[in-house]
């Protein structure tokens, strides 16, 4: 298996303690903890796009940039890019000058995005969020295949004779197709023989399995190799501890105030919003969180395997407002007590 940081750059008050830290300092800090990520072996970094909501994600490929200046080799993700409110052309423009920079490092994960505010914002009317999806993404798709593109569509004047500048480094970059509640985003994936990400966040295993099962059946169906059915799991969080009871007694009190933090009553119900799982124990026995002792955490994780069959796993260590010291201590003991038993439990061929 591989592993994957990622940040969606929250930016709210420390659930317990209110400190704020300022916008720079925030952002300085996913950028040292990209670097940390690659010193310590990890096979990516990805950062996430939020337009609406406590969050200093509206421009990634500003962080990415700052990251392709302070790494060499780690691979530089998005998570997820929201094409269904973007301009194909500015996607297509960004992204290779970023692949260029980064001499081919960068994948994107596309997807609507989490927060329903941002079709207001740019003008766009929510309830056709998957036909936007479907025709942007394609548009993108023969933006980075092809030049001289001529196309026609609903949501953006034609083209005629287009080639986007710069062409990407060598070759599209791949697109994994971020898959959190519904179908559409694995039905889109499997279509065009994609990987999918599953977002594994806040539901319980049951409803991301299903979304990864649609995904393996339809990807055969439309005469893709099976092999190459690629599939990515998140977390809702990382929280390493000596034990269980430890864990527990150490982080109790700020997982449940970040869960009631962040909890929205006016979305209560809507999966893929607020998390079932209010209290840590609830979250250690049953959340896709990954908090406990380092084999608790290996537990899960191959459990979700198991079922997932996935070959990138991506965790987080600043979902709980952890400052910089923290988060690289989680990302070292991570990789130095956890990734090893992994990557040998379940390989994988990805980026091989």
């Amino acid at each position: 298996m591989k592993f994957q940081v990622l940040s969606i750059i929250g930016h709210a008050p420390h659930p317990l303690t209110g400190e704020l830290p300022s916008a720079a300092d925030r952002l300085a800090q996913v950028v040292d903890v990209g670097v940390a990520a690659e010193e310590f072996g990890y096979d990516a970094y990805a950062v996430g796009e939020r337009h609406a909501g406590a969050f200093l994600s509206s421009s990634p490929t500003v962080v990415l940039g700052a990251l392709t200046a302070r790494t060499s080799h780690i691979r530089l993700l998005t998570g997820v890019t929201v094409v269904a409110i973007l301009d194909p052309v500015r996607v297509a423009e960004d992204y290779a000058t970023l692949d260029q920079l980064s001499r081919g490092r960068v994948e994107l994960v596309i997807g609507k995005g989490a927060e329903a505010g941002h079709f207001d914002l740019f003008g766009l009317d929510e309830a056709r969020q998957w036909d936007l999806q479907q025709e942007k993404y394609e548009l993108l798709r023969r933006l980075w295949s092809e030049e001289r593109v001529n196309w026609e569509g609903e949501f953006r004047p034609a083209l005629r004779n287009v080639t986007t500048v710069p062409r990407p480094y060598d070759g599209p970059p791949r697109v994994w197709h971020g898959s959190a509640t519904s179908l559409n985003s694995p039905e889109l994936a499997a279509r065009h023989g994609d990987p999918l990400f599953t977002a594994n966040a806040i539901q319980p295993r049951a409803a991301y399995a299903k979304l990864i099962d649609h995904y393996r059946e339809r990807f055969e169906a439309y005469g893709h190799d099976p092999a190459r059915a690629h599939v990515a799991a998140g977390s809702g969080g990382l929280l390493i501890a000596d034990s269980h009871e430890r864990a527990v007694a150490r982080f109790k009190e700020l997982y449940e105030a970040k869960v009631a933090q962040s909890f929205r009553p006016h979305l209560d119900g809507r999966a893929g919003y607020n998390t079932p799982f209010r209290t840590i124990e609830d979250a250690i026995a049953d959340g896709p969180q990954l908090i406990g002792s380092p084999q608790q955490i290996i537990d899960k994780i191959l459990g979700y395997h198991e079922v997932y069959r996935h070959d990138l796993q991506s965790i987080t260590v600043d979902a709980f407002g952890q400052g910089t010291a923290e988060q690289v201590e989680t990302l070292q003991r991570f990789a130095e007590e956890i990734a090893p038993v992994i990557r040998k439990e379940a390989p994988s061929s990805l980026w091989e």
